[in-house]
């Protein structure tokens, strides 16, 4: 299970996320960026946090530490901040933290080389989870220590806002021509072979368990918890098996990023194809 912590501090917001995130302190002496249960995008960004990051852990994937952060709202009071304020004292209870990376830098194609391997596990990670979130837009991704981190999954595992379509959205292929890792040559095939195996049932199970109880309840469809949780182990099984038959990497969009220079000439990709044929 998650270490659970409790908020001493509130430090400052990180206004980059839509959802408002803000640095904390903690009774460990820890420091994490937290997640609020009070934002607009509600605890399934919490959920898909703690199910896709636990999951990236356990495929040996560099992903933040994550806790839960026990925030007593009486800590907003002095925020001068009226917006902070709000959101503090709409989160009282157990909210999300991951460990804070200092000194880390945002990810930037053009400064930090990341060879086939890893950009193969990476792209085959976000298809299983169909992140839509790290395109060459907005990477979600930090470089710490020279090596790379995958961060902020609450925009993964669409198929849990309208679980019964679910079966349906889980089986859909992934688009990963906008990619931040696409320019790379992913060897998604490699990816597919060393970890789709590894994402057993029992692992599943076991990470769902780690979904505190609260961020569950009261789910349209569902008589419990452990209900739930058996769905989104129903979902993320049979994707594992087959998705990277139905990756695509194509040519990014035309409104691709002008700053890069050999976006597609300063090495040879694999443009455009899908690893349908390739990856099996």
């Amino acid at each position: 299970m998650l270490t659970e912590v409790t908020a001493t501090r509130y430090v400052t917001p990180l206004r980059e996320g839509g959802s408002l995130p803000g640095i904390v302190e903690a009774d460990d002496l820890g420091t994490y960026v937290m997640k609020f249960t009070g934002a607009g995008q509600g605890r399934k960004t919490l959920v898909a946090e703690v199910v896709c990051g636990q999951l990236g852990r356990r495929l040996g994937l560099r992903v933040p530490d994550l806790v839960t952060i026990q925030l007593d709202p009486v800590i907003g009071l002095s925020e001068p901040d009226q917006e902070v304020q709000e959101l503090l004292k709409a989160s009282g209870g157990l909210n999300l933290g991951m460990d804070f990376l200092p000194g880390s830098l945002g990810f930037d194609p053009l400064a930090y080389e990341v060879d086939a391997a890893e950009a193969g596990k990476v792209v085959w990670f976000d298809a299983l989870i169909n992140n839509v979130d790290r395109s060459w837009r907005n990477p979600n991704m930090l470089v710490w220590h020279g090596d790379l981190w995958l961060i902020d999954h609450g925009a993964t595992m669409i198929w849990h806002h309208n679980w019964p379509g679910a079966a349906a959205s889980a089986a859909k292929p992934y688009d990963a021509s906008d990619h931040a890792l696409a320019r790379f040559g992913p060897d998604v095939a490699a990816a597919a072979a060393e970890l789709a195996p590894r994402v057993t049932e029992d692992l599943l199970a076991e990470i769902a368990a780690e979904v505190p109880d609260e961020w569950l309840v009261d789910e349209p469809g569902f008589d419990s918890a452990a209900a739930l949780r058996r769905s989104y182990v129903e979902a993320m099984l049979p994707r594992a098996a087959t998705i990277h038959e139905r990756i695509t990497l194509g040519a990014p969009t035309r409104s691709g990023p002008s700053r890069a220079p050999g976006w597609l000439t300063d090495r040879p990709t694999p443009w455009p194809h899908s690893t349908k044929d390739t990856a099996q």
